[in-house]
Order: C-alpha cells, then sequence, then structure tokens
C-alpha cells in the first residue's frame, strides 16, 4: 500500500508539470520535490522548444512546488542560470557593471519586463532628445531671421538718412 501523500505527490506532478514529469521519468530524476539542478538540466535538455514552450513549462514546476508548499527550485540559482543561457535577454543598458552581471540570476518574466521597460525608457529619450535638436534647430532658424531682418532694416534706415 502507497503513503496517502505518494499519492498526491504524484497526481500533482502529472497534473500540474506534466512535460517536466516525462522529462524526470525519462532520466530516472525526481520531479517533486525537485532539486534546482534538475530544473536546470530539464531547461537546458529542452531548449530546442524555445522559450515560448520552455517558460511555461517552468512555471508549472513553479506551481507544482509552491502549491504544495515546497519551496521552488526554479527560482534563482542554477536554473535561472540555464533559463537566462538560453533566453538570451540583454540587461538595461543604463545599469551599472555588477548588476548587468547579476541580471541573468533573474527570474525570466522579471527580465523580459526589465528590458521591456528599458527599452521604452530609451523611446522616450530619444524621442525627447529629438524634439529638443528640432526646437534648437528652429530656434537658430528665428535668430538668424532677426538677425536678418535688424541688419536689414538699419541698411534701409541709413539709406532712407542720406
Amino acid at each position: 500500500m502507497t503513503h496517502p501523500l505518494l499519492t498526491a505527490l504524484a497526481q500533482a506532478r502529472l497534473r500540474d508539470a506534466p512535460l517536466f514529469a516525462k522529462w524526470c521519468e525519462l532520466n530516472g530524476v525526481i520531479a517533486c520535490p525537485a532539486a534546482p539542478a534538475s530544473v536546470a538540466r530539464f531547461v537546458t535538455d529542452c531548449a530546442a522548444l524555445g522559450m515560448s514552450r520552455l517558460w511555461p513549462a517552468v512555471q508549472d514546476i513553479s506551481r507544482m512546488h509552491v502549491s504544495l508548499g515546497l519551496a521552488d527550485p526554479t527560482l534563482g540559482g542554477v536554473a535561472a542560470s540555464a533559463i537566462s543561457a538560453i533566453a538570451a535577454v540583454s540587461p538595461p543598458r543604463s545599469w551599472p557593471g555588477p548588476f548587468k552581471q547579476r541580471f541573468a540570476a533573474l527570474p525570466y518574466d522579471i527580465q523580459i519586463h526589465l528590458a521591456a521597460h528599458e527599452a521604452q525608457r530609451e523611446r522616450a529619450l530619444r524621442r525627447a532628445q529629438n524634439d529638443a535638436a528640432s526646437a534648437r534647430q528652429k530656434l537658430a532658424a528665428l535668430e538668424a531671421e532677426t538677425k536678418d531682418q535688424r541688419t536689414n532694416g538699419n541698411e534701409a534706415a541709413a539709406r532712407d538718412r542720406t
């Protein structure tokens, strides 16, 4: 007779993380509780799936563990580094060097959010710089026109006096 907890774990494993559970069975690894190194190996082995299919599978692993009150093996460390290596999300250019190195340890969804926020910030900055350059050009043209009017106006006034 099997222990009820083991039965519940097996059911949760198959229901909540089917891709990972199948991979674990094929590789002789325990799916629940999973070691972060196992998750990293899973991510590396299944990299060909692409992040669009791999990330939901990693989230399934996370949900399965959290729902059972277990530590999430997908957060930080080797698992996050493996995901980061496959996703290849560049750290924000505005971040100082030491923080760029730590960017890879962040969860993938946070990396995506930060990268999107950085891209939006850079677009707004470029737009503001272009607007400022346009305003400077208009000001220079206006100053040149004003100077021409003064110069031409003084010449006309001098001719009228003579």
